[in-house]
């Protein structure tokens, strides 16, 4: 079901996503449920189930439902009124992917290309550091699936993974520049700086962040990565200095005090790291920004972009120029 498709009074059914399910009372004491459910066009809708039976156990956010009911017109606005609904089973062969944004490109490949990367260390301390962690990770698929954040950049199913396979391109074609860069700490680093949000976001099955945990709001990403690698290097017996190293560039690598980070970036890895972080994700951002922008548009006010309008250069078209030879003006 496409929720853009709804119309007043018309019958619909089909299978939609829940990303919010509340059980409710009238103002009489009558149950019902109250939700918000997307479709594959990712077009979100309010739907009540008036005839709620409070003994049946709601749907929860990130589940799949097969919905029966009709649109209705309620202050200007599209609601879903539910006739009848219930949990998606395997025989539906539904992918969840299918109602969420995600990132494009396998997961499993990305992976695979991080894995890659991380068995190329030459430093034994920083290969078993990062190798561990990101075992951890992997645990319960929850790096194939995981977001970068809750809003703004990279906020996809997959999109930390995402996120990290194109830095690792940018940060092995800086080392190609800058030789004096230590290409393990740097390449380390990309892999590892934000591996903190898995703890904290709370992070739905389908990819989907719904906000930050205890631990994202009491500790963070930056400082929960710090103290991961300082528990994992002591088990695989790394380094010390090693380790340091890869904590201070995982607590700097948001640049600036005012950004979160409680240090500044001291060594050229953890300033290269930094800058390839914010080139990533603004870039994400005035993509994502100009996606609905026509040719020689402007997109909204981007409050993450210092709520600038972006412009949409339009394409070049084909060159109906002809190949001519390049002269010296100078000779």
């Amino acid at each position: 079901m496409n929720v853009n498709e709804l119309k007043d009074g018309e019958r619909s059914d089909g299978f939609l996503y829940v990303r919010v399910a509340s059980r409710r009372t009238t103002k009489v004491g009558k149950a019902y449920l109250d939700l918000v459910l997307s479709g594959r066009d990712a077009v979100a809708v309010t739907a009540k189930d008036w005839d709620y039976n409070p003994e049946v156990v709601p749907p929860a956010p990130g589940d799949v439902v097969f919905v029966s009911g009709r649109g209705n017109l309620y202050n200007n606005k599209m609601q879903l009124i539910i006739d009848e609904w219930r949990l998606s089973v395997p025989e539906d062969c539904i992918d969840v992917a299918d109602f969420v944004p995600s990132a494009p490109g396998d997961p499993q490949a990305m992976l695979k290309t991080v894995q890659k990367a991380v068995a190329g260390f030459r430093d034994d301390s920083i290969r078993n550091i990062v190798t561990q962690l990101l075992r951890e990770a992997c645990a319960d698929d929850a790096l194939l699936t995981a977001p970068a954040a809750v809003h703004l950049h990279h906020a996809l199913r997959s999109g930390l993974l995402y996120h990290m396979t194109t830095m690792l391109k940018m940060a092995e074609a800086v080392c190609g520049i800058y030789p004096f860069l230590d290409a393990d700490l740097l390449l380390a680093g990309v892999v590892i700086h934000d591996l903190g949000k898995l703890k904290e976001l709370n992070i739905e099955s389908s990819g989907v962040a719904t906000g930050y945990s205890t631990d994202g709001k009491l500790i963070g990403h930056l400082v929960r990565g710090a103290m991961d690698i300082e528990r994992v290097s002591k088990e695989v017996k790394a380094s010390p200095e090693r380790a340091m190293l890869l904590q201070h560039i995982v607590l700097s690598h948001h640049g600036k005090t005012e950004f979160g980070s409680p240090v500044l970036p001291k060594i050229p890895e953890a300033e290269a790291l930094s800058l390839l972080d914010l080139f990533d994700a603004r870039l994400f951002q005035m993509e994502a920004a100009l996606s609905e922008v026509e040719d020689g548009g402007f997109s909204e006010k981007v409050w993450a972009m210092d709520n600038r309008e972006l412009y949409k250069v339009p394409s070049g078209g084909e060159s109906q120029g002809e190949l001519f030879e390049l002269t010296n003006p100078f000779s």
